[in-house]
């Protein structure tokens, strides 16, 4: 995945954490699918489900030129000698095909649990990040040297964070953002830092439906993600917003109803500043993959819409 890559269809990609609670034979099969739809990436999230690192590997493994991309690899799970050499093999393995992205909700110093199970309490943010990477780095390599180097990113929504994002790898990877952070993020960061938006979105001719699905998105992070609750009142949401949540807030979060709402989210994260702007598919059942959903998302966004710029990514 690069910034000067092959033009407008990297710009549109996939998010998704629904792979953790799949067998991998149709995991595989929904990758190779994604791959021929076009998408320029696929991202995934890493809960208690599969192991960012086996995951990146059977989706790589099940395609042939598809940029996977950890969408996060959660520092809390591994330190960073088993982070280094698992990604330096990826690497080595599928050149120029893996993107690892790093963070984690727990990077501050307050105590939590995922699932009850009780997660390592961390100093701050950014302090955290630098430390790790630096630690990556010092890591020695015995096995054969991936060329290129897989790129890196970094969850990111403060200032500092995408400033550190920006100064010490490719770039930042944000999530749960209204247009108006992207904008924020690339004046931030400048403009040579790559920069991956996830947005979600409901297709459902249903408007009163989709928008109770996006509503019960965004209530769920806002009750248990303080770090996003902090994010959207950096950018001027308040009590009543956030309590409610109130409509203006939803609205900002997800793309919500037709693929035209889809289209036109995707476009102003663009002209925005963003380079990357990967879809994740809400509302489906989980025991079902969305890959009716990802098929019309394709259809009517890959290629992605023309936007200023040229810093697309690509597969």
């Amino acid at each position: 995945m690069t910034r000067d890559g092959h033009g407008s269809r990297g710009r549109v990609g996939l998010w998704t954490a629904a792979f953790e609670g799949h067998p991998a034979g149709p995991v595989r099969e929904a990758a190779a699918e994604i791959e021929e739809l076009g998408y320029g990436a696929l991202w995934f999230g890493e809960a208690f489900g599969r192991d960012t690192v086996g995951q990146a590997w059977l989706l790589l493994s099940a395609t042939r030129r598809l940029v996977v991309a950890s969408g996060i690899a959660n520092i809390a799970f591994r330190d960073p000698v088993a982070m280094a050499t698992a990604t330096r093999t990826l690497g080595e393995a599928f050149p120029g095909r893996y993107v690892l992205g790093l963070g984690g909700h727990r990077v501050d110093d307050t105590p939590r649990t995922l699932d009850g199970y009780p997660l390592p309490a961390r100093a701050r943010a950014a302090a955290t990040l630098r430390g790790y990477l630096a630690s990556m780095d010092a890591v020695p390599a015995h096995g054969p040297a991936p060329d290129p180097a897989p790129r890196r990113v970094l969850a990111a929504l403060g200032p500092r964070m995408l400033r550190l994002a920006a100064e010490e790898t490719w770039g930042a990877h944000t999530y749960f953002v209204p247009v108006e952070h992207t904008a924020r993020a690339r004046e931030i960061m400048g403009p040579d830092a790559f920069l991956a938006v996830e947005q979600a979105v409901v297709l459902d001719d249903d408007r009163d439906r989709a928008y109770r699905t996006a509503e019960a998105h965004v209530t769920a992070y806002l009750r248990h993600a303080p770090h996003q609750e902090a994010n959207v009142r950096r950018l001027g949401f308040g009590d009543e917003d956030v309590r409610g949540p109130s409509r203006r807030l939803v609205d900002a979060i997800v793309a919500h109803g037709d693929l035209s709402a889809v289209e036109r989210r995707v476009r102003e994260h663009l002209d925005a500043g963003a380079d990357h702007v990967c879809l994740q598919v809400l509302g489906h059942d989980p025991a079902v993959l969305p890959r009716r959903e990802w098929r019309e998302l394709a259809a009517a966004l890959v290629p992605a819409p023309p936007s200023r710029g040229d810093r697309a990514p690509a597969g």
